[in-house]
C-alpha cells in the first residue's frame, strides 16, 4: 500500500461524531478541510492540540476552512473530551480504523524499548478540489495549529 501524496485525492469518509450526527468529507466538497488524526481523547498532546485548532477554528472559517479532528476514539468518549476542555472542533470517530488505514496512519511505535501499533499523529489539508494539498506526518504539537492555519491562507 502506497503513502498518499500531495495531488492525490483524500480517502472518502462517513463516521460518527461527537453530538450523535455522522460527518461526511463528502459534505464539504468545494470547500477545503483540515482533517487531523490524533490518538487519543484526553491526553497532553491531543488535548493541547484540540484546543490550539478550537482557538484558531475562527480564523479557518474565514477562510472558508473546516477542521475535523479524527480518532479511534468513541463518539461518547469524544462527547466528554469536548465537554471537559471546551472544544469546537468537530470530532470524528475511526474505532474500526478504516479511515486511519486508509490513511496509512495506523503504524508501529514504540514506548520505552516496547513495540505497539497505534495512530501517527498526522494532519491533511485537503483543498477544495477533494485533492491532498498539504501532509504534516509524525505532527509536533507545539506551533502546529498556527502552521496549518498558515497553509489554509496560502491556498
Amino acid at each position: 500500500m502506497a503513502d498518499l501524496n500531495v495531488g492525490d485525492p483524500a480517502p472518502q469518509f462517513d463516521l460518527p461524531r461527537d453530538g450523535g450526527q455522522s460527518i461526511r468529507l463528502a459534505d464539504f466538497s468545494g470547500k477545503p478541510v483540515v482533517l487531523y488524526f490524533y490518538p487519543q481523547d484526553d491526553t497532553p498532546g491531543c488535548t493541547t492540540e484540540a484546543i490550539d485548532f478550537s482557538r484558531l477554528k475562527p480564523e479557518f472559517e474565514k477562510t472558508g476552512t473546516t477542521v475535523i479532528g479524527l480518532s479511534p476514539d468513541n463518539v461518547k468518549k469524544h462527547d466528554k473530551f469536548k465537554t471537559k476542555h471546551g472544544l469546537t472542533v468537530d470530532l470524528a470517530s475511526d474505532p474500526e480504523r478504516q479511515v486511519i488505514e486508509a490513511y496509512h496512519l495506523w503504524v508501529e511505535k514504540t514506548m520505552y524499548g516496547r513495540k505497539y501499533m497505534g495512530v501517527e499523529r498526522a494532519t491533511f489539508l485537503i483543498g477544495a478540489d477533494g485533492r491532498i494539498a498539504r501532509i504534516w506526518r509524525n505532527v509536533k504539537v507545539k506551533g502546529h495549529a498556527e502552521d496549518v492555519l498558515e497553509a489554509v491562507r496560502a491556498l
